[in-house]
């Protein structure tokens, strides 16, 4: 009764702390919303409108290919099963190998990632242009995201995979940045592509080794994964205008290494450099 008495008789304060606790956790709600939106929003963030006006059309294509592809590993399949069979009825049945990559292996000396406990790391930024850049003249030459920070110079060679760096690589592509899609898996396989074009390495094995991609190579792949191993090796094409050889999550892991690199962009949260030397 005591209880009960006493909060009737106080109602009114009871009331006002409450509705100020509410207050309180809406204006701390407020504070987190904006600072998540703010790193999510930042100015080194790549927006949609930089995005190739033709991505869904080149989606649809390499979709396309892909499955044609697949129907003729099916019928080559069948095929080889049917040769292979004759074969040994012959006793002249050979298996062909695979034609892998060959360049020497040149070791990147990448360190760890990780900084020291409590230590922030401050975010580089992208070199300004000399002069502004042309977004159609980066979409007219088949690459995805037009920068404003684009090496006009860059070319890098075609790169032949092998089966099996074929099939790592698109393992890659989705541990590393699976959530990105598309352009994400892309970025990711340009960044191999370059390693094994300007640094020598002769797998995909060994760019996963010498420039300490983290990313899980056992959970699998996408067909969008596929997809962009496609497009960047077997048509040769970039995801930017740039060379990108590291990158990395800063909102899972803090990296003074990457942070002291050529910082070309950000794509879904995933920063990706350059090497500063040549």
């Amino acid at each position: 009764m005591k209880i009960n008495e006493f909060l009737r008789n106080r109602k009114t304060m009871i009331v006002i702390v409450c509705v100020g606790l509410v207050a309180v956790m809406l204006v701390i709600h407020s504070i987190i919303t904006n600072s998540i939106l703010s790193a999510d929003s930042g100015d080194d963030f790549i927006p949609n409108s930089n995005i190739n006006p033709r991505y869904n059309e080149i989606m649809k294509k390499g979709s396309d290919a892909l499955t044609q592809d697949t129907s003729s590993m099916a019928e080559s399949t069948v095929s080889t099963a049917a040769s292979e069979s004759k074969s040994d009825a012959t006793g002249t049945a050979s298996t062909a190998p695979s034609t892998a990559t060959t360049k020497p292996t040149k070791s990147a000396g990448i360190p760890a990632v990780t900084a020291a406990p409590g230590q922030t790391v401050p975010y580089a930024t992208a070199v300004p242009p000399a002069s502004p850049a042309d977004y159609s003249e980066q979409w007219n030459k088949g690459y995805l995201l037009a920068i404003d920070n684009p090496d006009t110079s860059y070319v890098c060679a075609k790169v032949t995979l092998s089966d099996e760096d074929r099939d790592l690589l698109e393992r890659l592509c989705y541990g590393e940045f699976g959530s990105g899609g598309f352009l994400g898996a892309s970025l990711i396989a340009q960044c191999v592509k370059d390693a094994m074009c300007f640094e020598g390495y002769s797998s995909v094995a060994e760019v996963i080794s010498g420039n300490r991609y983290d990313g899980s190579t056992d959970e699998g792949t996408s067909d969008e994964c596929r997809q962009a191993v496609r497009y960047i090796f077997d048509e040769n094409h970039d995801a930017v205008q740039h060379r990108i050889l590291y990158m990395y999550n800063p909102y899972m892991v803090q990296s003074t290494f990457h942070e002291s690199q050529n910082f070309i962009l950000s794509y879904s949260g995933v920063r990706f450099f350059d090497r500063w030397a040549a």
